[in-house]
């Protein structure tokens, strides 16, 4: 058993808080923005900021790779057919130095002050110029899916979504016919209409592209719509479309933009399927896909005219996808406390 003792008290043992010597300071923290909280969640992504960086990198090459050299993407040059890759610099070091099976071809056919850096195609057609050319073919078709996705996918899920009932069911039976119809048929059935090319592309994804973004914006509003200041807003008599778009569309506005991004590397992929297969955009213009079947033909023999245009839309693919999963990082607030 311990013993427990009395303790004794004196005066001088105890202090008031306004009467001791230290200074008390209230301490001030900064407040910060939503932007520059989302900028700061996602600067800590290190794969979101490299997909960052990548993308920035390949649109720059796209508008200003092709006018590097003299050579434009229908210039062909028979003399310099199938030249496999020469970079200056790098060449001293082994790579890339115009070796084909122990043979330099550029001293062969007598051209040793010339450089391709990505090499010539089975015509003699620069492929640095016509990757970057093809490349900025396939960004202006993502970049046109994201403005489809924006102006009518949001707004017909908005709709939707908001005025529920019949008018939902309408629109989500619309949307349902649409898409179950395969892009494959709608662009072979519009090639018969309308001349093969780009055109044709965007008409597609102007057809069904945007449904995936009409559910997710609907998806939204359902979550939203019954919340108390849409009620408080429709007790002050805003009007339907005022609520749409001033009350619910700034607490969507997140995920529509991660849907969007998202959307950019199905697009390029649609694009490069397409052309693939002969239904993309019409020779001796290029784009990824078309260079990939071109160069699919010689693989075996020369298997540079493909690996180019593989690598930049692998690249596209990835870093888009890693940039739109770290801003969903940075947009969801569950993410954050994660």
């Amino acid at each position: 058993m311990t013993q427990i003792t009395d303790v004794e008290f004196n005066e001088d043992d105890f202090q008031f808080a306004h009467e001791s010597n230290q200074k008390l300071v209230d301490k001030a923290y900064k407040t910060s923005s939503y932007a520059k909280d989302v900028w700061s969640h996602f600067k800590k992504n290190k794969g979101a900021v490299f997909g960052a960086i990548v993308i920035v990198i390949i649109i720059l090459l796209a508008i200003f790779g092709p006018y590097f050299n003299d050579h434009t993407y229908k210039s062909i040059i028979i003399e310099h057919a199938s030249l496999t890759p020469r970079v200056p610099f790098l060449e001293n070091f082994g790579l890339f130095d115009g070796m084909y099976h122990g043979n330099n071809q550029y001293i062969t056919k007598g051209i040793e002050n010339i450089y391709y850096w990505f090499g010539t195609d089975t015509q003699g057609r620069d492929l640095f110029t016509r990757v970057w050319e093809g490349t900025r073919i396939s960004l202006i078709i993502a970049f046109t899916a994201v403005i489809i996705d924006i102006f009518i996918g949001m707004v017909y899920g908005l709709i939707s979504g908001y005025f529920g009932g019949k008018v939902d069911m309408v629109m989500q039976r619309v949307a349902e016919i649409l898409n179950g119809i395969p892009t494959l048929v709608i662009v072979t059935l519009l090639g018969l209409v309308l001349p093969a090319g780009i055109s044709s592309i965007i008409f597609a994804l102007m057809i069904t592209g945007w449904i995936g973004m009409s559910r997710i914006a609907r998806a939204q509003v359902l979550k939203l719509k019954e919340q108390e200041f849409i009620l408080a807003s429709k007790t002050l008599g805003a009007k339907n479309f005022a609520i749409i778009f001033k009350d619910i569309l700034p607490n969507i506005f997140g995920q529509i933009i991660i849907m969007s991004m998202f959307s950019i590397p199905n697009a390029i992929f649609t694009e490069a399927f397409l052309s693939f297969i002969g239904l993309g955009v019409p020779a001796p213009m290029a784009s990824l896909g078309s260079l990939i079947s071109e160069g699919y033909k010689s693989m075996t023999i020369y298997p540079h005219m493909m690996m180019s245009a593989i690598v930049v839309l692998a690249l596209l693919m990835l870093c888009f996808n890693l940039f739109a999963d770290g801003l969903r990082d940075a947009f969801d607030p569950k993410m954050k406390q994660m």
